[in-house]
């Protein structure tokens, strides 16, 4: 530590990512990219005329990205606002609505992002338990609280919380913004996009990181009634008016634009990701239903998971491994490509038949 350090930057636990090792032949299943890449529009977009664009500013207020953003979700465009990456989106939102004199709520297996950002804006927070079977029991949100967030599908489990629910809690706390980080809605999930109107409490989340292939780009966005969105905008125009670059506001663009190509996609990872479940079953495992593109996997009792992830590493597979009460015996698989899901499950075979090999 130096003594130049702030008294934050002493104390807080940064967010830790996944790892991106740069290893001839890997097959990387562990931070839940799109194994497809983008819409080929995206590649025509971003090769028109953009060096000529990248001597000027960006659009501030993104305006084309938001009004595409808008027309695929049938809302006007004053109900959304784009940021540099779904993280940022999110760390504005928990400085626009978060800082109360009451605590946040949250999951306590969750997206790792949420006690970090508290930890740096100084948010009072409670992390409410998931029920035994890892779904979030929102009848436990039913506390004081200056605001709830929680992803739907939740990460790193993959389940999903129905609309019924979703609109239940929005309605117990009609005082409070309630965030719904829907980074892998698209993959089985149903959006609770279609609450917004009813609810000016609600604000949903998305990215172009998982289901658009955009990941290396960084966008994301919110949707919410105007009031939270001028919220967020305000807090954009007091760190930075200009997130979001020419060449990914062109990109993003391209890709929500390509539906046919989106939904083609969304529907390979999830035949590949049902196909996956069934032969890890198979196997022995016990998976968590998934509605993203990752599914949880415990291994047979014999298997220690910790081992299992290393002896995969060993094989060039990477996966990911949290090592966390509750889910250290579980490895978190990302859905690739048919191929490398038969890669993986060879391997996984071979590590069951082998006497000892990842033993407890």
């Amino acid at each position: 530590m130096s003594k130049y350090w702030s008294e934050v930057v002493r104390t807080i636990e940064p967010y830790v990512p996944g790892e991106q090792p740069q290893v001839e032949g890997l097959i990387k299943l562990n931070t839940n990219e799109n194994p497809y890449p983008p819409s080929p529009r995206v590649v025509q977009a971003v090769s028109e005329d953009v060096m000529e664009r990248l001597r000027f500013y960006p659009d501030p207020n993104a305006t084309e990205l938001r009004r595409a953003i808008a027309r695929y979700n049938h809302l006007d465009e004053s109900w959304v606002f784009a940021g540099n990456s779904s993280d940022e989106v999110l760390a504005q939102a928990f400085m626009a609505f978060f800082q109360q004199d009451k605590p946040l709520l949250f999951p306590d297996i969750t997206y790792g992002f949420y006690p970090v950002y508290c930890q740096l804006f100084g948010i009072e927070t409670v992390k409410v338990p998931l029920a035994q079977d890892y779904s979030l029991g929102l009848a436990q949100y039913r506390q004081p609280n200056g605001g709830i967030i929680f992803p739907n599908p939740n990460a790193p489990t993959g389940l999903e919380t129905c609309l019924d629910d979703i609109e239940q809690l929005l309605s117990d706390n009609a005082e409070s913004v309630v965030v719904v980080d829907e980074a892998y809605i698209d993959f089985g999930g149903t959006s609770a996009v279609a609450l917004l109107e009813q609810y000016e409490n609600l604000l949903v989340v998305q990215t172009f990181s998982k289901s658009r292939a955009l990941a290396g780009m960084r966008v994301g966005f919110a949707m919410g009634n105007p009031v939270l969105i001028e919220a967020l905008e305000r807090v954009k125009n007091s760190f930075n008016s200009y997130p979001l670059d020419s060449v990914a506001q062109l990109a993003a663009t391209a890709a929500i634009e390509d539906v046919a190509y989106f939904e083609g996609c969304c529907r390979k990872v999830i035949a590949t990701r049902e196909a996956t479940t069934e032969q890890l079953t198979a196997l022995g495992f016990d998976v968590i239903p998934s509605k993203a593109n990752f599914v949880m996997a415990k291994p047979p009792a014999s298997l220690a998971a910790k081992s299992v992830a290393q002896l995969l590493r060993n094989r060039k597979i990477i996966v990911r491994y949290f090592d966390k009460p509750r889910i250290d015996e579980y490895i978190r698989i990302s859905i690739g490509t048919d191929d490398q899901m038969q890669r993986l499950i060879a391997a996984l075979t071979e590590i069951i038949k082998a006497p000892g090999s990842a033993a407890q």
